[in-house]
C-alpha cells in the first residue's frame, strides 16, 4: 500500500439530535446525526408522524377533491 494517501483513523464521538451518544472510530473526530437507531420508528417501534411543511394535508385535500364528485356522480346515476 502507498504511504500518506490514507486518512487518519481516530476516536469519533456521534451525537444524535435526541441526545443519544455513541463512541466509535472514523476519519472524522465529530458527527452530527438528526436520527440514530434509538429514535428511529423501525428500530425503536414508535410511530412518529412527521409533517413536512403540510405535505400530508396537501395530499389528503387533493386527493378528497378527487373522491368528492365520484361520489356526486355515482349518486346522480342511481
Amino acid at each position: 500500500m502507498k504511504e500518506k494517501i490514507h486518512p487518519n483513523y481516530v476516536d469519533c464521538v456521534i451525537t444524535c439530535s435526541c441526545g443519544n451518544i455513541v463512541k466509535t472510530r472514523s476519519a472524522k473526530p465529530k458527527i452530527n446525526v438528526e436520527i440514530c437507531s434509538a429514535c428511529h420508528p423501525f428500530f425503536s417501534g414508535k410511530q412518529k408522524m412527521i409533517d413536512a411543511a403540510g405535505r400530508v394535508e396537501k395530499y389528503r385535500r387533493r386527493y378528497a377533491k378527487k373522491a368528492a364528485p365520484k361520489k356526486a356522480v355515482a349518486a346522480e346515476t342511481t
